[in-house]
């Protein structure tokens, strides 16, 4: 398998070093040069063609966003956008995912350097995935190799029990995304009327970023959509989406639902997991829960969707045509979890179908 070939832009000098020596170390991963500004980038683009790049938003002479618009007007790739960590940079990063950024990386205003050198296992995951990413058309695959042993959501909570919950008159949708599910997730709700089920969301998202994440999709929904907070009812017309850097759960009391955000152990390399959700809800929600496994990387949801099956529930996956990484959803397709595949476009007509048949 041929390597990812990456070039990194960035004005600070200690973060392109530490980025170099992250990527560097991955056996997968081959540096091909680094810019200090998009001028730069630019000329050393005309002499090789990165499979990624990870691109800085603050940036002299020209921003990092106005820089990917250009790029990808004239020469679309794969790009993964690194800022600060601050509430004004999850509202540029949003603009750089409509852009056509394929994923994120948050460092601190201060310390960057040994904050990144902390995640290298998620920058490395990030960037290997963005070279699988489907651009424009979205159609372009590397194979890739599965992660190393990792935690399932055993860490969390016991395995459901097989059918375990009749039908009651209420169902909660379960909607899980990793890379690309920005985009995704904004085509399923923004189409949702303002009956629809209550719905709950893990999308992978770095802490800090979630919360500005669900204020753009609130305004451009007729849904309700808001961060989650521990204890928040699941009510009809309203979206919970997992913060950052938290696992989030259904749970049951009487004949209402309502959502459990905890810490943990990352489950399935990422905290929030969509395994730990989407078993939450083969618990405590059975054949009233429905689980949609969405565009990403890696296997994160599929042991979780066919325990949803295995409890009564009605389970879809993505199509390989309209995810840009189709990782998640073929490997659930391949662990027989998913009772339907649907284009992205038919999957909110599908939940109001799945709610309006009950």
């Amino acid at each position: 398998m041929s390597k990812v070939r990456v070039l990194v832009i960035d004005d600070s000098a200690s973060v392109r070093q530490t980025l170099v020596s992250i990527l560097s170390a991955d056996p997968d991963i081959e540096v091909i040069g680094v810019a200090s500004d998009p001028f730069v980038a630019a000329r050393r683009i005309q002499e090789e063609i990165p499979d990624v790049i990870t691109l800085d938003v603050e940036m002299p002479r020209m921003d990092g966003i106005t820089f990917l618009r250009k790029l990808m007007s004239q020469r679309p790739i794969p790009v993964v956008m690194c800022s600060s960590l601050t509430e004004a940079g999850s509202e540029t990063l949003m603009q750089a995912l409509d852009a056509g950024a394929v994923d994120v990386i948050l460092k601190p205003r201060i310390g960057a350097a040994d904050f990144l050198a902390e995640q290298a296992d998620r920058i490395c995951d990030v960037v290997k995935a963005a070279a699988k990413a489907r651009l424009g058309a979205r159609r372009s695959a590397r194979s890739s190799t599965d992660p190393a042993q990792k935690l399932t959501a055993d860490a969390m909570l016991p395995p459901p029990r097989p059918r375990a919950m009749a039908h009651t008159t209420e169902m909660v949708a379960c909607l899980g995304a990793s890379t690309g599910g920005t985009e995704a997730l904004r085509t399923v709700l923004e189409v949702l009327p303002a009956n629809a089920p209550g719905i709950i969301v893990v999308q992978h998202m770095p802490e800090s970023f979630t919360a500005a994440f669900a204020k753009r999709l609130n305004t451009l929904c007729e849904v309700e959509v808001k961060e989650a907070q521990d204890g928040d009812p699941v009510l009809r017309g309203h979206v919970l989406i997992a913060p950052g850097d938290r696992h989030m759960m259904l749970e049951r009391r009487g004949a209402r639902y309502h959502v459990s955000v905890r810490t943990g152990p990352p489950v399935s390399r990422h905290r929030p997991s969509v395994d730990v959700l989407f078993r939450s809800a083969a618990r405590a929600a059975g054949a009233n829960a429905m689980g949609v496994i969405m565009t990403g990387m890696g296997d994160d949801g599929a042991r979780g969707l066919l325990e949803m099956k295995e409890a009564g529930a009605v389970t879809v996956a993505q199509d390989e045509a309209s995810s840009i990484v189709f990782g998640m959803p073929k490997e659930a397709i391949g662990r027989g979890a998913a009772q339907k595949v649907l284009a992205l476009e038919q999957i909110a007509r599908e939940i109001m179908a799945v709610d309006a048949a009950r």
